[in-house]
């Protein structure tokens, strides 16, 4: 049987993350009820890369398989899901893939954006967090290219985690500055669970100088979550891409 990814995008505000939970809406729990609703049948997608709650994607992947035949204009298949979907989810396409294609194993990499704005902005406020402190770009994007040198990511992956690896590699590691944003911008070929805000919520005590350089490596290198600090809104995350 044929075998597809659907790709979305969605402001994850409103949803207990990506992947489906018992009692909890999520994203992946509304794309398969308006599948079910479009094809009249039953759906069970797998997913690329999991987000938290409130945490937004620019764009993720889910794969499924189904009967070609039921399946013959992606297009139209596409506009009628969005019209059932809610105005917070969006199916960007639909493409057929190899049969034993993954969409969360055979991805290269996946790319992250933290977002803050230091002054007050209401149409920032549901996809930045406001951090409305002085910080050293310096010291930010020192701390950013020392992550660069580390593969045991252990300290900032939360707890109750059931990785068998706190490896990952990352491509990408940076702060840069975008208008009246401050966006950390990562890229890696897997993250740990909260690893991408506890990356960001550390350093920016790195750039307000409450952390210095000698601390935040022996942070990276003690593999201890309690030093890290994971306290940085949800909403300010984006997952931006993934790449096969």
């Amino acid at each position: 049987m044929p075998r597809y990814f659907l790709e979305v995008s969605y402001k994850g505000d409103r949803y207990a993350g990506f992947q489906v939970q018992k009692n909890a809406n999520t994203v992946q729990a509304e794309v398969e009820k308006a599948l079910q609703v479009y094809f009249r049948e039953p759906f069970i997608l797998t997913g690329s890369s999991r987000t938290d709650t409130g945490v937004h994607a620019l764009q993720n992947y889910f794969h499924f398989d189904f009967d070609s035949k039921k399946l013959h204009d992606w297009n139209k298949a596409t506009y009628r899901l969005n019209a059932i979907l809610p105005n917070d989810i969006v199916v960007k396409s639909i493409r057929v893939v190899q049969d034993k294609a993954h969409c969360r194993f055979d991805a290269k990499s996946r790319t992250y954006e933290y977002s803050i704005y230091q002054s007050k902005d209401p149409f920032l406020a549901d996809r930045c967090y406001y951090y409305p402190y002085t910080l050293d770009l310096g010291l930010l994007n020192e701390a950013a290219g020392i992550l660069m040198s580390y593969h045991d990511f252990g300290a900032f992956s939360k707890k109750n985690t059931q990785v068998k690896s706190h490896e990952c590699i990352l491509f990408e590691s940076e702060w840069v500055l975008q208008g009246s944003r401050l966006i950390y911008r990562v890229s890696g070929n897997r993250f740990l669970r909260g690893m991408v805000r506890g990356l960001t919520g550390t350093m920016l005590k790195v750039g307000r100088k409450k952390t210095s350089i000698a601390s935040f490596v022996n942070i990276i290198e003690s593999r201890d979550p309690s030093l890290v600090d994971f306290s940085v809104d949800p909403h300010g995350l984006m997952l931006v891409g993934v790449t096969y």
